[in-house]
């Protein structure tokens, strides 16, 4: 596939998704492979980033590498 067709796949596929959880995992992937983000980050901001997800695991809001396994297998299903 070109370019072009990927991103137009990709877009079709988030139409789909309804978990917040999911969306926010994307944006944070999206977020983190943007070239001009990937000058860095201060110290105080990575550990408030690492409070942060720290403070989702002990609530339980994330996903077993099994979860998302059985997420992903469900994208090309359709």
């Amino acid at each position: 596939m070109n370019l072009q067709a990927e991103i137009k796949w990709i877009q079709n596929e988030l139409n789909d998704v309804k978990d917040p959880k999911l969306i926010q995992a994307f944006k944070n992937l999206l977020k983190s492979g943007n070239t001009d983000q990937q000058k860095g980050i201060s110290i105080d901001q990575y550990n408030k980033e690492l409070e942060a997800s720290e403070k989702e695991i002990e609530t339980g809001n994330f996903y077993t590498q099994n979860e998302v396994r059985k997420i992903a297998s469900r994208w090309g299903k359709r």
